[in-house]
């Protein structure tokens, strides 16, 4: 299985990323997606999740309202819209898969992460 996330870059704070994550070895339709984020010298953190068919969505409270995930199960590809970022989005951001609907760390399969820079 590979995860393979990408979009990420250096933006003002204000503007917009999106980021896309391409999976590869699984059935992905079977398979939760989420997002997670990670500030050198902190916790990581859970920001968002959709259920196989994109019936469900899960968000953190620190991006509800400003993050949009989707998923395209023709291209095996879940996205991950970032609108008005902040300087504390700054983070590496991982996309994850796993089969049971949840915002835990124990997530099956992980991406390698793509670096999201937000300058104020």
């Amino acid at each position: 299985v590979q995860l393979q996330a990408s979009g990420g870059g250096l933006v003002q704070a204000g503007g917009s990323l999106r980021l896309s994550c391409a999976a590869s070895g699984l059935t992905f339709s079977r398979y939760n997606m989420g997002w997670f984020r990670r500030v050198p010298g902190k916790e990581r953190e859970f920001v968002t999740i959709i259920s196989g068919y994109g019936g469900s969505t899960l968000y953190a409270d620190s991006v509800k309202g400003r993050f949009t995930i989707s998923r395209d199960n023709a291209r095996n590809t879940v996205y991950l819209q970032m609108n008005s970022l902040k300087p504390e989005d700054t983070a590496v951001y991982y996309c994850a898969a796993d089969r049971k609907f949840s915002s835990a760390f124990s997530q099956e399969y992980w991406g390698q992460g793509t670096q999201v820079t937000v300058s104020s």
